[in-house]
Formats: structure tokens, C-alpha cells, sequence
């Protein structure tokens, strides 16, 4: 009776910790496009001079964020330029729109790459300590002491973690205001550590802009 009750309270104890672990898998997810959408009005022609801009967050995540896709989208035929080369805004103020048609003429930019985040969040998570069985060592006293004494010096934690979620737009530039090509929104992502997850971010954005056929495939 003693065993069976031991093990059933094991169970409990497996279960009860794996709820709690439920939140970190959730925000752990790298980023992927969740919804896509492409104009299927669009007919234009093959892009060959692309401007990327980042509208909002922080000035050196803007700039990352750009210098990665930017280098992810040039290949042969295929020039993609920063707007920070341009157009200085080290603390994301509103552009001139005016500023922006004259550029895009001047440069002869054809599709113009727009980011922002449409969520950021930042909550506190509880991380359990270890997921343990303790049915084997409850019968003696140094057994179970064996198992718990870690986790008594080393107990569950609180952790800050950021998540954000990205929508990108491509816009074709032949018509007077643009021309929306494809749209993209990604999930819920990771956040924490801001630079794999710009990585991460282009690299699903670069795949689904080719398989909608919006850019070419890298030979």
C-alpha cells in the first residue's frame, strides 16, 4: 500500500512540474510566419533594387534586423540597401513621407521591404526545479535525501522573458503610393536573446518571400 502510494504521489508530483514547465516550451518557440498573404492582383515584374526598412524598436536591433535581410535578399540581379543609409533615425521618429518618394525615385528603388513589431511583451515565468521520480528513494532516509538535496539548494526561479511578434510587408514601388505584394505575420517568438532571433526571423521571412515567388532563389 506504502509503494502504491509513494508512486501514485510521484505521478502527481511529475505531472504538477511538467504543467508549470508548459509556459517556457510556449516562448521558447523560435519564430515562423503564421499567416501569408499574396496579391493576386499583382503582375509586376521581377525585383531588382529593394530598400529595407525597420520602423520600429531599438536603434542597434533596427539596424541588425536590416543589415541581415538586407544581405539575405542580395544575390545575382538582386541589390537590396539598408534604410539607415539614407535615413537616420536613431530613436525610430516618424518619416517623412515626402522624404521617402523622393528616395525611392532617387534610388530607383522598385520594392521597398517594411518590418515592425506588432507585439512586444515582456512577462515573469516560474522555471521548476528538476523533474524527478521519487518512489525508489522514499524507502530510506539517505536515499531520499540523495534526491532532494539539490533541489533544496538549487529551487525553482522566477525568469524575465521577452516575446515579440514581427509583421512584414513587401511593397512594390511602380505605381504612385506602392503596391502591396505579399504580407507576412509571424508567431509569438522568443525574444530574449534579440540577435538570434533577428537571425531566426530573416532567414523564415527570406524562405516564404521565395516560395511565394516574390524574390528569386539563390542559385
Amino acid at each position: 500500500m506504502k509503494g502504491r502510494a509513494l508512486r501514485k504521489q510521484s505521478l502527481l508530483l511529475v505531472a504538477t512540474a511538467a504543467i508549470l514547465a508548459i509556459p517556457m516550451l510556449l516562448v521558447a518557440s523560435a519564430p515562423k510566419i503564421e499567416v501569408s498573404w499574396k496579391n493576386p492582383n499583382f503582375s509586376g515584374t521581377r525585383f531588382t533594387n529593394i530598400l529595407v526598412l525597420a520602423l520600429n524598436g531599438k536603434a542597434a536591433n533596427r539596424a541588425e534586423f536590416e543589415d541581415e535581410l538586407a544581405a539575405a535578399i542580395t544575390r545575382p540581379g538582386i541589390q537590396a540597401t539598408q534604410s539607415y543609409v539614407f535615413l537616420a533615425r536613431p530613436d525610430a521618429t516618424p518619416i517623412d513621407m515626402k522624404d521617402m518618394r523622393e528616395l525611392i525615385r532617387e534610388q530607383k528603388f522598385d520594392a521597398i521591404v517594411v518590418a515592425r513589431i506588432t507585439k512586444a511583451e515582456k512577462k515573469t515565468t516560474y522555471v521548476p526545479g528538476e523533474i524527478y521520480d521519487p518512489y525508489p528513494y522514499y524507502g530510506t532516509f539517505y536515499g531520499y535525501y540523495d534526491v532532494v538535496s539539490p533541489l533544496v539548494y538549487s529551487p525553482g526561479y522566477l525568469e524575465k522573458v521577452s516575446t515579440a511578434q514581427v509583421e512584414t510587408n513587401f511593397y512594390a514601388t511602380a505605381k504612385p503610393d506602392g503596391e502591396l505584394v505579399w504580407t507576412g505575420t509571424t508567431n509569438t517568438f522568443n525574444g530574449n536573446s534579440p540577435m538570434k532571433a533577428i537571425k531566426e526571423l530573416v532567414n523564415v521571412v527570406i524562405k516564404e518571400l521565395e516560395k511565394q515567388n516574390v524574390i528569386s532563389g539563390k542559385s
